[in-house]
């Protein structure tokens, strides 16, 4: 139930399929850790178990035992889940094992090709990763984006939005160009590379304006462990006027808010598998500045029109990266005077040139991100998924031959 990606996502599939009247669903609640380990009964079909990290074999052992669910539903990075893999033979004797999956970029990670053998139903949350499973497992394979509520992100009328911006960041910043940073503080997000593009947007600002006037927002921990410390970066670059740090978790109204506030929100991370701010920010009907990498580029950019929702920045630079778990994978980057340029280009637009962009990113994350079609297909999917197990199409289970 928390405000975390892979939270709200799960939370939005659980409660539109319940609302179907046809599922229930028992819950592992991962985390690092909890203040209080008692289940947590969210309603008669949504009971949600707090656990360390994502559970354990024993403990999935026990839950299978007791409630002989008709679908093991994983999701988030497969590296968390290897343990459920390598049981997946005891899973298989009570119920298929379906994925909620994606991956942040090429190239075909063979090494996961095991996972995918394990797994009776992949829907892919972003394309690319669609394209990479599907061409292997077609059988099984379908492309399901993220969606959100329409209820929880949309435009603010300007008075409110000038209410909101004046109470947010002061009433001396009204006339500022907001660019907003709604991610974790770690490297693959490139916060320190973040604050360098705006620092020579505002350079050049001040040359062709004569002013000063923007803010940068950054809606993460400035001294998160896994990103640098923020607070010297902005020290060493002289920026403390102009970048204003959001590091507690708010509510979703307090979100829209500071979504509404912001003339554009800039994603370059060096891979991203969905990157749902800026598909928040879209329902909220503000233009973006993404990378086109992973998720972000079905955002972006219209896959058949090639009509533009924001400012995609195509990649200049990609570099071969991995480690002893993921052996390998492509980053994607881009300059700082790329992200420079799309600031400014975002700026000169005016006014109302961002609202019309912003009102086709809307349209856009309303047609193509829709959460009554995520509840639809994966309905579908699962139904079919349970139909085909009860009809005894199912992998081979293992034989035990005596010589």
């Amino acid at each position: 139930m928390s405000t975390s990606g892979v939270g709200v996502q799960s939370r939005y599939l659980a409660q539109g399929l319940i609302g179907t009247g046809k599922y229930s669903f028992r819950c592992y609640g991962g985390a690092v850790k909890h203040d209080n380990y008692e289940t947590i009964k969210v309603s008669d079909d949504f009971v949600i178990k707090p656990t360390n990290g994502f559970g354990d074999q024993n403990m999935l052992r026990m839950t299978l035992a007791t409630e002989r669910p008709d679908v093991l539903l994983l999701f988030t990075d497969p590296r968390f889940f290897i343990w459920v893999w390598e049981m997946e033979d005891e899973i298989h004797q009570i119920c298929p094992i379906a994925y909620n999956h994606l991956w942040d970029n090429p190239p075909w990670p063979e090494y996961n090709r095991v996972l995918y053998e394990s797994t009776d139903l992949i829907n892919c949350i972003n394309y690319p990763t669609y394209e990479m499973v599907h061409e292997r497992f077609p059988e099984k394979t379908n492309y399901i984006p993220h969606a959100v509520p329409k209820q929880l992100f949309f435009p603010l009328k300007e008075d409110e939005r000038l209410r909101f911006k004046a109470s947010i960041i002061g009433k001396e910043r009204l006339d500022h160009f907001i660019v907003l940073y709604v991610s974790r503080n770690a490297r693959r997000k490139m916060p320190s590379d973040v604050i360098i593009s705006f620092k020579q947007f505002l350079t050049e600002l001040e040359k062709k304006e004569g002013h000063r006037k923007a803010s940068l927002i950054m809606h993460t921990d400035p001294m998160d462990p896994e990103g640098p410390n923020l607070h010297h970066v902005i020290d060493m670059l002289h920026l403390k006027d102009h970048v204003i740090f959001s590091k507690d978790r708010i509510n979703f109204e307090q979100m829209n808010a500071l979504y509404n506030i912001g003339d554009t929100i800039i994603n370059r991370s060096v891979n991203e598998g969905f990157g749902l701010p800026t598909l928040e920010m879209a329902m909220a009907g503000r233009p973006v500045i993404a990378i086109k990498t992973g998720g972000l580029t079905r955002q972006v950019e219209d896959h058949v029109t090639k009509e533009m929702y924001g400012i995609g920045l195509e990649p200049e630079v990609k570099t071969l990266v991995g480690n002893q778990s993921v052996p390998y994978i492509y980053e994607d980057f881009v300059s700082h005077e790329s992200v420079s340029k799309a600031m400014m280009q975002m700026y000169e637009l005016g006014p109302e040139g961002r609202k019309a962009l912003g009102a086709k990113a809307l349209a856009h994350a309303h047609r193509d991100y829709n959460l009554d079609s995520l509840i639809k297909d994966w309905d579908a999917s699962l139904t079919k998924l349970t139909d085909d197990w009860s009809n005894g199409k199912r992998p081979p289970r293992w034989d035990k031959v005596e010589i």
